[in-house]
């Protein structure tokens, strides 16, 4: 009787762990992020609608690319986001592989606040004047010449920039520098770059709000910030000789190009005749070997799942808050780095 009884208990404790372990296996996940402002408004929506499907509740904080850089690099975070891509130098200082995983595309406007906003042309050479500060007032003629039907006030200029390292600096900093000698002596591209005028707000929203609240401000943001904010912006001349408006399509015309493995791809000043010249992928950090920091294989599979759905179902949301989707070589690309993401050596994925 001892011993059926020995055997019981010995059975129901089995029975309760195997019954704790399907239950811990089954609780949702949950990853932090943190990073680009730039697709903030997409990974919101992207993330809400995700954890009514899966249950995996996914937080990620719009701290800035150099701030979503600086915490993947320390390993604080899952993933961290940026719109501007490591450079080689940087990924040998993290000394671990990095994957780059894009999952949309945007574009960065000019925008401005001036009696009556009218929409306004600008090429690479008037920004880039207009950012060095050598163009100080929208009077200007060199202003006036692009657009002499508008009605331009005798109004000083108030560039604003970004406070943080920012992505969308980048990417603006990187099209002016490649279509300005000048710009990329005197600033150059960076996250992070000394403005020689003007006053500066953090994130985008910080930019879109100051832009928003002073008179005869221009700055650059997300195409999703000004068109949430009703704020005019501007069509810029592209490498074609043609004057192109920011949108879905001009944006993804920009993508046309070729897509390397590691998915590392400027498309500013694009070659396409019909493509938005400050255009660019946003990014995923990930690490390649998930097993650090004692993450659990669990919490690793999680980001993976996620990242896969993000690149596939997800991308129907895109276009609906005005982010163009991946085309389809990268979507490609993206898969071959999703399969080759690994837990303690083992692939995640195997399909």
């Amino acid at each position: 009787m001892k011993l059926l009884k020995k055997l019981l208990a010995a059975s129901l404790a089995v029975a309760l762990i195997a019954t704790g372990c399907k239950k811990s296996e089954t609780q949702p996940v949950e990853l932090m992020g943190a990073g680009a402002t730039f697709p903030m408004p997409l990974y919101q929506k992207m993330f809400d609608e995700y954890y009514q499907k899966t249950g995996t509740k996914i937080n990620y904080q719009g701290i800035g690319s150099g701030g979503g850089i600086k915490q993947i690099t320390a390993k604080t975070v899952d993933f961290g986001g940026t719109d501007a891509f490591l450079s080689d130098e940087k990924e040998k200082e993290i000394g671990s592989e990095i994957f780059h995983i894009p999952t949309s595309l945007g574009a960065v406007v000019v925008t401005y606040n001036i009696p009556g906003n009218p929409q306004l042309k600008f090429d690479s050479a008037l920004l880039s004047d207009i950012f060095l500060g050598k163009i100080a007032k929208w009077n200007d003629p060199k202003i006036s010449a692009l657009n002499p039907d508008a009605s331009l006030p005798d109004l000083n200029i108030t560039v604003v920039s970004r406070a943080d390292g920012s992505g969308t600096s980048f990417i603006f900093t990187d099209y002016l520098s490649k279509v300005s000698e000048e710009f990329a002596t005197k600033i150059g591209r960076g996250n992070s770059v000394t403005w020689p005028v003007g006053i500066s707000g953090k994130g985008n929203p910080g930019v879109s709000g100051l832009v928003s609240q002073t008179s005869g401000a221009i700055g650059y943001v997300e195409l999703i910030y000004a068109l949430q904010n009703k704020m005019s912006y501007g069509i810029v001349k592209n490498k074609s000789g043609n004057f192109v408006t920011p949108s879905l399509e001009s944006t993804s015309a920009s993508a046309q190009v070729e897509i390397p493995d590691h998915t590392k791809a400027s498309i500013t000043d694009t070659d396409a005749p019909d493509g938005y010249p400050i255009s660019s992928f946003t990014w995923i950090l990930i690490y390649k070997e998930q097993n650090y920091n004692e993450r659990s294989q669990a919490v690793a599979k999680a980001l993976v799942d996620a990242l896969w759905w993000m690149t596939h179902e997800g991308q129907t949301i895109c276009s609906t808050l005005d982010y163009a989707p991946l085309p389809v070589k990268a979507v490609e690309k993206v898969e071959n780095l999703l399969k080759s993401v690994t837990y303690d050596g083992k692939k995640l994925i195997k399909k």
